[in-house]
């Protein structure tokens, strides 16, 4: 996690979930990946690569485990990175594939799509079966201005 507070443009907010939505591939997260890719016999060149392949941008700001003292389904992480970011609840998109995260979006007030599963998940305002193909939603959330060619 960035300590440093992020500005954002007049643009709307996305938090991701990272275990089972993407694996963030920040330069200096890469050695955490790399012991926990290990750890569990898994590739860590594939799971960084996740993050490369949707085509969405670098976080400016991660929040972990070890950032908060309540996990989810308390709405506490995604607050948290929604006030390093400096926008309101409501401008925000959780990007979530399991039911705590979902519950912990919702309870933070924020707009929840859930991803990378077969069914949806209760509650979620909209479902896709893959981050791959909720990038292009995702981006036109984040970008309205272009979605609607207003700049």
């Amino acid at each position: 996690m960035t300590g440093e507070m992020v500005r954002p443009d007049p643009r709307k907010c996305v938090l991701l979930d990272v275990d089972g939505t993407l694996i963030d591939a920040v330069d200096n997260q890469r050695r955490v990946w790399e012991t926990w890719a290990g750890r569990y016999g898994l590739d860590a060149a594939e799971v960084r690569g996740r993050f490369a392949r949707t085509g969405l941008p670098v976080p400016p700001v991660i929040v972990d485990a070890a950032a908060v003292e309540e996990g989810k389904p308390s709405p506490v992480p995604y607050l948290l990175a929604a006030g390093q970011l400096g926008a309101r609840p409501e401008d925000y998109l959780v990007i979530e594939d399991a039911p705590s995260g979902v519950e912990a979006g919702l309870r933070a007030g924020m707009t929840v799509w859930g991803v990378n599963s077969a069914a949806a998940v209760a509650g979620v305002h909209r479902h896709f079966t893959s981050l791959r193909e909720a990038v292009p939603a995702i981006l036109a959330f984040a970008r309205p201005e272009e979605a609607t060619g207003v700049g």
